[in-house]
């Protein structure tokens, strides 16, 4: 496997470590032209124009009344799938929801001392759009984007939720992508992909009335579609290619440290598989058992690009080095294959999600352990989060004021008005102050 492999501390991995600093990509500029036409064509021709894009990329007999998928589809599908997936479904189902149950932010109150009723004010917002990629035309269905995207959601309270996915050339949508939609209470899908479903989903039409919050994974035209109507409505985030970093000392199992990063570098050519490790023979072994099992990989080729232009191999001269390291990377997937994991996840301040011991992969994040899947790229993990209901979540501030705390606030707050040079702000404080 020709895989870049340094030493922290020499001139090249300097480099390597700057370029990973500086990787933030704000989507794709080169679809943008493209994009902001195809918006412009949704909020001016609505249906019509969903319908022509769909018909030239998709599905190209997909009738005018089949854009939402019917009762009876929803109906088939569940008959279509197997027990033993909807057993596996709603294992999962019941996980994530028991995980993001206790991100749930509640409304708060407080008196002051003055009397003042201050607080906070938790709402729902009223509709969601939840997108979910078409997976190479239907073949690969992905059904945790279902859950990852429409479990938070139902658990904020939202009303309304929205699905869009791309069908297939037939004008189908899988049926367990369907399966796992009315598994959660899904009703309302269309059959739509790409930066027109993200117009639609953000101007309406006649089909498909607007939402407040867009979320859900997607390529660069969904990326692009999602900054550019991005303030009109909330998005979760515009992500960049996947990325997994893994800290491993010599107690790591090479075989497992490859697998971790072939299960990110299949994602796409642009993926970050990246392993720091303070052990010489971990390194060569694990680079040796990359080359191994990337031949048993149907998608060989894009795991090969991935970690051949993208990924490397560093060597650490302490675990305190190593993670500093990825601290400063701010990766996507932080996994610890180290002996003692806990004793150093305090040391932890920047990461999109952690992963603690040698039997703890990143890809059981992706289905079942209950997290949310949809984190931050591109290093945002410095400031930013994984989906949680906050994101489908407002926060309202409340003041209440009777005629004694008035009294004895707004002497102070009619000051700092006339600082400021506003004397209305101070007259309409300072009129009840007279009562």
């Amino acid at each position: 496997m020709n895989i870049r492999k340094y030493q922290v501390d020499s001139a090249a991995g300097r480099e390597y470590v700057a370029g990973l600093l500086d990787r933030f990509s704000f989507g794709d500029g080169s679809c943008s032209e493209s994009v902001a036409k195809i918006i412009d064509e949704v909020r001016a021709r609505g249906d019509e124009a969903v319908l022509e894009y769909t018909r030239k990329f998709d599905a190209p007999h997909l009738a005018s009344d089949a854009l939402r998928v019917s009762e009876d589809e929803l109906a088939t599908a569940a008959q279509a799938v197997d027990d033993d997936f909807l057993a596996t479904l709603r294992r999962a189902v019941e996980r994530i929801r028991t995980f993001h149950e206790r991100e749930m932010e509640d409304s708060w109150f407080m008196t002051r001392d003055d009397g003042a009723v201050t607080g906070r004010l938790v709402r729902p917002v009223d509709s969601a759009g939840l997108y979910v990629p078409g997976g190479q035309g239907g073949s690969t269905p992905l059904v945790s984007s279902v859950l990852m995207n429409g479990i938070p959601a139902a658990i904020a309270g939202v009303h309304r939720r929205v699905m869009v996915t791309p069908p297939s050339a037939d004008g189908s949508v899988s049926p367990v992508l369907l399966a796992a939609a009315r598994e959660i209470g899904i009703t309302e899908i269309y059959k739509a992909g790409s930066a027109w479903a993200i117009a639609a989903l953000a101007y309406g039409t006649a089909s498909m009335a607007p939402v407040d919050v867009i979320v859900g994974p997607g390529n660069q035209y969904v990326a692009e579609a999602k900054r550019q109507v991005m303030g009109r409505i909330r998005i979760d985030m515009i992500a960049g290619p996947s990325e997994v970093l893994i800290v491993a000392d010599r107690s790591a199992n090479p075989a497992y440290i490859a697998a971790d990063m072939l299960a990110q570098a299949e994602h796409d050519p642009q993926a970050l598989a990246i392993l720091i490790t303070t052990s010489e023979t971990v390194a060569d072994q694990a680079v040796a058992e990359l080359e191994k099992q990337v031949r048993r990989l149907g998608r060989q080729d894009i795991a090969r690009t991935s970690l051949q232009e993208k990924g490397a191999v560093l060597i650490a001269a302490t675990l305190d080095e190593a993670v500093e390291l990825a601290n400063r990377i701010a990766i996507e997937h932080l996994e610890l294959q180290v002996d003692q994991p806990w004793q150093w996840l305090p040391m932890i301040r920047h990461a999109g999600a952690v992963f603690l011991g040698h039997n703890t992969p990143e890809a059981a994040g992706d289905y079942l352990a209950g997290p949310n899947h949809v984190l931050p790229t591109g290093r945002t993990a410095r400031y930013a989060s994984g989906l949680s209901p906050l994101n489908f979540l407002k926060r309202t501030s409340i003041i209440g004021a009777d005629a004694d705390s008035i009294g004895r606030i707004g002497p102070a707050a009619a000051r700092l008005a006339d600082v400021e040079g506003l004397p209305s702000h101070a007259e309409s404080i300072r009129l009840r102050l007279k009562d």
